[in-house]
């Protein structure tokens, strides 16, 4: 299959550049820059693209492009920083700016040509800029503050732009990202979901030959797909096994039962592990920990219940993309860890099994196309994101039964809501800020409770109370690489809270998180 090797120079972002790729229905995978020659060649690359970075070419260690990158002729792409250590390693001049570049922009193309044909509000985020060209190049287009927000060498395909075209900030990005990948690279547009799902399946078959495999099920899309792709792969094969923790949202088992044993039509055991998780997490507040206990406990889980099934060799987990990214797994990328996702870098070291992750290199997006081509319902391929290690990172704080049922009731009532109000998203439309101060109606990509250890005054019944408080956290967003905080309207805001504060014991005061991604993360924990 034809590709493309994205190469990340320390970029939190480059994972949108693939995303951006794959959304042309061409393959990529993101390395290291400094990855071994064979790593990166073993995909056999039709083209290069240079993430941004936080370097500065000229200091000592800067990340710099390998010698092999040009010995392959191959085309090449630099964004931001990878333009600039394009221009550096090809002997050309780059300074650090006098006036710093860094959100909305304008250029002017000084070339005509489809790279930038209907590009003109950019996304720029740098301090240096290229005061000379290296030798070969051209000036495709310029910005107040750079002479050179664009450049190209027709002969050779190399290219670099100033600005970032794979964020949403830069509208049409995607489309010069496309023509250079499919026109320059001349990569076919042949990533679909059915051949994702060719491919994954062949590779299922090879990994496990006849060996029977258990399949982790949570009810969330990834653990849902995961299955549903291993089960055509391998039929009876597969166990898929559902631990209840007692951490989910309230009334999830039984839907995710129902909807699994329904739908999938493959095995489903049903595991009650409240008592286990709870004594596990007892007297734990950080975060990082608690991920790391609820994918101990897990395994432990599931390596008592392969005893019981004959010791299956391998497990399925719905591993995807943004959590490989996040968890800055080291053979993938050197942005820094934002936090370990209870499937990656939450695994105990001594696991018993063999892991199968069929989803591991997919976006979300991709994951629900496969979903849909899978033939699953809509309740289960549309269903919000909810994280691995389910309310405990909602719960911040201790975790105990009584906070996590306060914190289940107050969900509860936030997501009847919003159901109600027509809010909840199935389709997750980009819908973006209106600039008004005034909130509008838009549909919710996740929206959630978040239970805080903090405790304020209130007055219930001419009565002093001493109670925790929750957060509103409802968010809008394309990718979940980032989103935006949902504007909802305050009679609805206004009803949630009235709800939560009258019918859940222990809250008396409801606070709206209106943090964007980034900085914020979408999770609390």
């Amino acid at each position: 299959m034809d590709s493309i090797a994205i190469l990340d120079f320390g970029s939190q972002y480059a994972q949108l550049i693939a995303r951006r790729v794959r959304e042309a229905q061409v393959y990529c995978e993101l390395f290291p820059w400094d990855a071994p020659m064979e790593k990166i060649l073993a995909i056999q690359p039709k083209g290069f693209i240079l993430s941004g970075g936080p370097k500065s070419v000229y200091e000592a260690d800067a990340p710099h492009i390998q010698d092999f990158i040009f010995k392959t002729g191959l085309p090449i792409l630099g964004i931001c920083y990878g333009m600039q250590a394009l221009t550096h390693a090809l002997g050309g001049q780059v300074d650090p700016s006098a006036q710093r570049e860094y959100g909305d922009a304008e250029i002017e193309p000084t070339r005509s040509g489809a790279m930038l044909n209907a590009i003109s509000r950019v996304w720029m985020s740098h301090g240096d800029r290229i005061t000379r060209l290296p030798e070969g190049f051209i000036a495709l287009a310029r910005s107040g503050n750079s002479p050179f927000a664009a450049m190209g060498d027709m002969r050779r395909k190399y290219f670099g732009v100033q600005f970032h075209p794979e964020v949403h900030h830069t509208p049409n990005g995607e489309k010069l990202l496309k023509h250079f990948v499919v026109d320059i690279c001349g990569v076919k547009p042949t990533w679909t979901p059915a051949s994702i799902i060719e491919e994954s399946v062949t590779r299922i078959r090879e990994q496990v030959g006849k060996e029977r495999v258990l399949a982790a099920v949570s009810g969330g899309v990834d653990s849902s797909v995961a299955a549903a792709l291993v089960h055509k792969a391998i039929g009876d094969q597969l166990v898929a096994v559902f631990v209840d923790t007692g951490l989910l949202r309230r009334k999830e088992g039984e839907q995710v039962a129902s909807a699994f044993r329904r739908f999938l039509g493959a095995e489903l055991l049903t595991i009650e592990a409240a008592d286990e998780f709870f004594a596990a997490l007892s007297g734990v507040t950080e975060p990082e920990q608690k991920r790391r206990i609820v994918g101990e406990k897990f395994i432990r889980v599931f390596e008592r219940e392969a005893k019981q099934l004959g010791q299956p060799k391998f497990l399925v987990q719905g591993t995807i993309y943004p959590d490989v990214v996040e968890s800055s797994a080291p053979d993938r990328d050197k942005a820094e860890r934002i936090k370990t996702h209870h499937n990656v870098g939450g695994l105990p070291e001594d696991i018993e099994f063999e892991l199968v992750e069929p989803l591991r290199y997919l976006f979300k997006d991709e994951v629900r196309a496969v979903g849909e081509a899978l033939g699953l319902p809509e309740s289960l391929v549309w269903r919000q994101p909810f994280p691995g290690p389910g309310l405990t990172v909602r719960c911040l704080g201790e975790v105990t039964r009584e906070r996590v049922a306060r914190l289940r009731a107050a969900d509860a009532i936030l997501l009847e809501e919003l159901s109600k109000a027509g809010l909840l998203s199935k389709r997750f439309p980009a819908i973006r800020p209106t600039g008004s101060l005034n909130p509008v109606q838009q549909a919710i990509s996740q929206a959630f409770v978040v239970l805080l250890p903090v405790r304020s005054v209130g007055v219930m019944g001419d009565m002093r109370t001493y109670q925790e408080a929750v957060a509103i956290r409802a968010v809008t967003t394309e990718d979940f690489m980032t989103a935006d905080w949902a504007r909802l309207p305050y009679d609805l805001l206004a009803k949630v809270s009235s709800r939560i504060v009258n019918e859940v014991d222990g809250i008396n005061r409801v606070v709206y998180d209106i943090t964007s991604k980034p900085p914020a993360t979408i999770e609390w924990e």
